[in-house]
């Protein structure tokens, strides 16, 4: 870059960009000026939109050309979720950026819009943030085919550039808001009013990998419809989420969606619950009580842990599915109720069926339209991003000013196999806000033993135990880590992926009581 002309440049580029009339002159009156500053590379940017939620690129004709249709399509229509965990830390800042995508590319998998410009041959990105009233609403890039050892001078002169793009970024994110509902509308005339709903309600859902790409597809298919919906998946992947997906896409939305978590209600208790009662009906019954079928007419109920319903009453509830009537404990008239059934379990019905613990019948009841929420190492490309998200829901919450995550952490992260899924993830994430002092998370407490399940491993002795004393250990040192909870989510039952009947059988065998909870 020769400095006798650099004056010379800066006024032409200020003069034309005020000057633009179209946003397709832009990238290349962008081209023409990296080019007389001897710039290497192809310019790139990226908008950010008014909630800061998402982004979307905009690249110039030849880069776009390097890719293959598919993907050039997929990058320019896809808004991607911001935080993405990579371009996020450093443009957060306001020095450029330089990111490696060979290091990144070997060392993790990355998300689909870095892996795209990766496979169109791009290995390096030089970048810096655009700045309004000291908030970023987008970035400016230099993408290269090869590793560039960059100089201060043109640092400086690729931070101008970002600081002169401010009112012509603004100009283009309007633009590009008017493009955005041109396009929708255009695709409301072949969309029914239900897929439109469920295309568009999954703002919460973070990631983009092709596995959660296939679960979009699902709710898509069977949000606008009534028909029954089981969600099965491991535990901590996020299947509440999916059901307020599938309710919030769905004729139904307007009304609330009515939740039941099968396993956290103590066995009595789970009929009057999911029925209701009468005054009187049995002891405790002082009042009349409305159950949550009768709530959920003409909405949704979501039955969550369905797998952990006893035996007794799942007979009760395949008649409130299959004739959509019930009745109250201790009532004698039968009411209709007309509920949409999403229901959901970490378990294997179809073996709990084998095993005689389900009821044949009430499982093909619930199985209409089964959505497999994959587990978060079949989907390691989401990791960046879902870190993001939760740094900055953790960081304003705690008050911490965290700008983001190291690479060697998040590398770390990617190769872990999250035995409890997003949830564990999320708690990770804010354990290691509160324990980091600056403003780079730069160490994550992940478990030494990544295959234990979150349970505390007992020290080595030189005393044999039996199998029993062995067991008795074990059941106590999950239950001093709940506080004694055995039911719902995070309780020992799940822990122990054992029904809470059996479980209690157990510690009842083993004579562990209350006191030794």
């Amino acid at each position: 870059m020769t400095t006798p002309d650099l004056s010379d440049v800066w006024l032409d580029f200020s003069n034309q960009l005020a000057a633009l009339s179209s946003p397709d002159r832009l990238f290349p009156l962008l081209q023409m000026t990296l080019k007389r500053l001897g710039l290497p590379g192809e310019p790139g940017l990226f908008l950010l939109d008014d909630q800061r939620q998402h982004f979307e690129f905009f690249l110039t004709g030849p880069l776009t050309r390097r890719l293959s249709p598919d993907d050039s399509s997929w990058l320019s229509a896809h808004s991607h979720p911001w935080p993405d965990g990579f371009f996020h830390p450093g443009l957060e800042k306001a020095t450029p950026i330089v990111l490696n995508l060979d290091e990144w590319v070997r060392k993790m998998i990355v998300p689909r819009h870095l892996r795209i410009l990766y496979d169109g041959g791009i290995r390096e990105l030089f970048g810096a943030g655009i700045y309004a009233d000291n908030t970023l609403i987008g970035g400016f890039f230099q993408l290269t085919t090869n590793r560039h050892t960059w100089t201060k001078q043109e640092a400086k002169a690729l931070h101008f550039i970002a600081t002169q793009l401010t009112p012509t970024i603004a100009w283009l994110r309007a633009t590009a808001t008017i493009t955005r509902l041109e396009r929708d509308n255009a695709a409301l005339l072949s969309l029914s009013r239900e897929q439109f709903q469920a295309a568009y309600d999954h703002e919460e859902i973070v990631g983009t990998s092709p596995v959660l790409q296939r679960v979009f597809q699902s709710l898509g298919q069977v949000a606008g419809t009534t028909s029954t919906v089981l969600i099965l998946g491991e535990t901590g992947t996020g299947k509440e989420l999916i059901a307020r997906a599938i309710h919030s896409g769905s004729r139904r939305k307007d009304k609330p969606m009515i939740k039941v978590n099968c396993a956290a209600l103590p066995a009595g208790l789970v009929e009057s619950e999911l029925f209701g009662h009468e005054k009187g009906s049995f002891t405790g019954a002082i009042d009349r009580r409305i159950g949550k079928f009768e709530l959920a007419d003409n909405s949704t109920i979501f039955l969550d842990e369905i797998g952990e319903l006893p035996p007794e009453l799942q007979a009760k509830l395949l008649r409130a599915i299959q004739e959509k009537e019930i009745e109250r404990i201790g009532g004698r008239t039968t009411i209709r109720t007309d509920a949409r059934i999403i229901a959901a379990t970490n378990r294997r019905l179809q073996e709990e069926v084998d095993a005689g613990r389900f009821r044949t019948d009430l499982y093909y009841r619930l199985n209409v339209f089964p959505v497999y929420l994959p587990p978060l190492r079949e989907r390691r490309e989401d990791i960046p991003a879902l870190t993001a998200h939760f740094i900055a829901k953790y960081a304003r919450r705690s008050g911490k000013k965290i700008a983001g995550i190291s690479p060697a952490a998040l590398r770390q992260m990617s190769v872990y196999h999250w035995p409890g899924n997003i949830r564990e993830l999320e708690h990770l994430v804010e354990r290691s806000i509160l324990m980091t002092q600056g403003p780079i998370i730069r160490e994550v407490h992940l478990p030494v033993d990544n295959k234990d399940n979150g349970v505390t491993e007992q020290p080595e002795t030189t005393t044999i135990k039996s199998l029993e004393e062995n067991e008795r250990d074990h059941i106590l040192s999950v239950l001093r880590k709940t506080k004694g909870r055995i039911r719902g989510k995070g309780g020992a039952a799940e822990i122990l992926k054992l029904p809470p009947t059996t479980l209690h059988s157990r510690m009842k065998k083993l004579g562990i009581t209350k006191k030794h909870e």
